[in-house]
């Protein structure tokens, strides 16, 4: 007796996801409107379908320098992730993520 396959479910990107954040892609739709809006004398804006979409975090290989251990870092950040290290350092960054269990 053999198992019936299920059907596969549209996956998302896996690799576009922040190491620091853990920012990844979010599901969403965009709207088609058509229509002209009350406040130019029209009868108002209507949705007149809806397809479904992703938002992709911007994310970006960057090199690091680790003086600690004078060599470089290779991380996926996202750009809000690169403001956080220009603000507490790399060096406690990869301290953060070496106690949650990433291998740098």
């Amino acid at each position: 007796m053999q198992k019936c396959a299920k059907p596969k479910k549209k996956q998302l990107v896996k690799g576009k996801k922040c190491q620091v954040t853990g920012k990844g892609p979010k599901r969403g739709h965009t709207y088609a409107i058509r229509g002209i809006a009350k406040k130019k004398k029209g009868i108002g804006l209507k949705i007149t379908g809806k397809t479904k979409r992703s938002f992709k975090p911007n994310v970006q290989k960057k090199r690091f320098w680790l003086p600690e251990e004078k060599r470089f870092v290779t991380l996926k950040l996202s750009t809000a992730a690169m403001r956080t290290i220009e603000k507490r350092g790399i060096g406690a960054i990869v301290k953060d993520m070496r106690t949650q269990g990433y291998k740098i």
